[in-house]
């Protein structure tokens, strides 16, 4: 059984001692109930419900996945149970609008729910994830009656929401679709064909399953632009909102997988189902991409919580696992051996993935944070600046955090050495569930082409701005601090190499798309690598401040230590990996591109 604690000493810090949760998001309109109080009840009880409910069915939800039998999909023993215990407790409806019974509380306490979800049984979260993106689409492109008929109850659990989009032909190029959607001449449509992997499609834990489907009408126009966006339920609505006849959608089958084995990952077949048009006609990507943008935020912070639950079950397994004697001598002579904490492969390892991860959930609330300026502020330049700075760093936040996510879930799995192999110890099962973030919601060397190809040179760079400009303004303003210059300094070259290479392959990718192209995940992690810089430089000013007498909030005086022995080990021996990745990506495309095909 993996170890795990939801690491809420962490989570106020920097909700509160970095990134001041009181002054950027309880003041906004509509969150001024949303309190510092409110908010640490919140997660305390999310935490107490992800660790006692949630976590006990990681692995037996693993061991026994979804079975299909008879077009009915049935979830593993007690999913059921919990997901009424997790809708009855309102954690489903936390942030979704309060116009169709949500809590509407603030989108970074959803952020910090899908942590905690995605560390203790990352299955189970996909069913209100999948939910969440759905609700989100149909609360800002849906008609009025299409809001009434299944926001509510969507909202509250009683139905679950998917996204259709994959077919067995097309993946990443939707324009590819072939499910037609035919007018039925009263505003309905006929919905043929078939869609994959959609997770949550089918499954025994809601009364309707409402699916968002991508599909094209007779005049389409080619390609993506005559793509449409279609709500199909899995039975049909009465006039008084109760659930009618059964639609024409059924699931054909589920996939074996590698991992998420509790998540149902189905091929639904729709045969002249009765949809909905959501919006204009072809206009449905547009669409779509809103549930896809939050679906690949909530990816990245699976990725996070995979990699907490990993480093906290190895640091604990590092202290008590006895093997041979620390290379400095014997550190405790009463025992037939010392842990194998005490050596410095295992403590790289672990720094690693402690380093990773404390600097990602700074960024990734930092971007939550975000998010909810972009929806509430009063000041129309503030909300664009906020979304602005969302849009940039989602790709990086999806790629990044799920390349690390699986990288720490192995390194975990690499402490435990023969252990983390085994199946009883719960940390092959982290790699195995680990490994699909880094593919759906967009695969990873998509993210880094949607970086370089459409947010640098958006609005004639200003979405990069909203990024180098807050930067730029923290070096100058403490590169003079004595105390900060062992990490502003290097936060300063790193952030001059990302604008080097920004420029470069501004200039090149004019003239040669794929020089932007071989150049997209190098160039996408040396930002994630310069992001982290960031996030770990401002920590430390905060730590330093708090450990020279400044008043903390709750945090211990070893809690602040630790940050700055840590964020001296992200600067001293990981931020240096951007000098790699600048050098690669100077080097331009040839390396890869000049090998003829014959010869791979």
């Amino acid at each position: 059984m993996v170890s795990y604690s939801a690491p809420l000493d962490d989570i106020r810090f920097v909700l509160y001692d970095l990134l001041d949760y009181d002054g950027r998001i309880a003041g906004l309109p509509g969150f001024e109930e949303a309190s510092r109080d409110l908010v640490d009840t919140v997660i305390e009880e999310g935490a107490k419900f992800c660790e006692n409910e949630l976590l006990p069915l990681n692995r037996s939800g693993d061991e026994e996945g979804c079975i299909f039998e008879n077009g009915v999909v049935r979830t593993p023993k007690g999913f059921k149970e919990l997901y009424e215990a997790f809708c009855e407790g309102g954690w489903n409806g936390l942030a979704l609008s309060p116009d169709h019974g949500g809590q509407g509380l603030p989108k970074t306490l959803q952020f910090v729910l899908t942590e905690l979800i995605c560390s203790t049984n990352l299955s189970f979260g996909m069913y209100p994830g999948l939910t969440h993106g759905a609700c989100n689409a149909l609360e800002l492109h849906g008609s009025d009656e299409q809001k009434a008929t299944y926001l509510p109850n969507m909202i509250h659990g009683r139905w679950t929401g998917t996204m259709c989009l994959t077919e067995p032909h097309c993946g990443t190029d939707l324009g590819l679709i072939r499910t037609r959607a035919e007018p039925n001449g009263d505003g309905s449509y006929k919905i043929t064909g078939t869609k994959i992997f959609i997770s949550a499609g089918e499954h025994d834990m809601s009364e309707n399953i409402i699916h968002l489907v991508l599909a094209k009408l007779p005049d389409a126009p080619e390609g993506s632009k005559g793509i449409s966006l279609f709500v199909v339920p899995k039975f049909m609505v009465k006039e008084d909102g109760s659930v009618g006849p059964r639609n024409g959608v059924a699931c054909g089958s589920i996939e074996h997988k590698m991992g998420i084995k509790a998540s149902s990952t189905c091929v639904m077949n729709f045969d002249e189902a009765e949809g909905y048009l959501v919006g204009e006609a072809h206009s449905g990507m547009a669409k779509m991409f809103t549930m896809m943008n939050v679906a690949r935020l909530d990816v990245g912070m699976q990725g996070l919580g995979l990699a907490e639950t990993a480093y906290q079950s190895a640091a604990a397994y590092a202290k008590e696992r006895l093997q041979g004697r620390s290379l400095a001598g014997p550190q405790h002579p009463d025992k037939p051996a010392d842990p194998i904490i005490v050596h410095p492969d295992v403590r790289k390892n672990l720094l690693t993935m402690k380093a990773y991860n404390e600097g990602s959930r700074a960024l990734a609330f930092w971007v939550a944070m975000a998010v909810d300026v972009a929806e509430k502020h009063p000041d129309a330049a503030k909300r664009q600046e906020a979304d602005d700075l969302v849009a940039l760093m989602t790709p990086i936040i999806k790629s990044f955090f799920t390349d690390q996510g699986f990288e720490t879930t192995n390194l975990g799995m690499q402490v435990f050495g023969g252990h983390g192999y085994i199946r009883e110890w719960g940390m092959e099962q982290l790699v195995r569930d680990a490994r699909i973030a880094q593919i759906y919601e967009g695969a990873n060397g998509i993210q880094a082409l949607d970086l370089v190809g459409r947010k640098l040179g958006q609005n004639m760079g200003r979405l990069l701005r909203r990024f180098f400009h807050p930067v730029q303004a923290f070096i100058e303003e403490n590169q003079n601090d004595p105390q900060l210059a062992e990490f502003v300094a290097p936060l300063a070259k790193a952030l001059s190499r990302l604008q080097q290479s920004t420029l470069w392959i501004a200039q090149q990718g004019l003239k040669d798309p794929e020089e932007a192209g071989a150049a997209a995940t190098d160039y996408l992690n040396l930002f994630a690598l310069t992001a982290l810089a960031y996030m770990w430089a401002r920590m430390v000013k905060v730590s330093l401040a708090q450990t020279n007498g400044s008043e903390s909030n709750g945090q211990t005086p070893e809690f602040h230590e630790a940050k700055l022995a840590t964020a001296r080990f992200f600067f001293q021996r990981l931020l240096p990996k951007s000098s790699g990745l600048f050098a690669a990506i100077m080097t331009g495309k040839a390396p890869l591109m000049d090998m003829k095909e014959a010869a791979f």
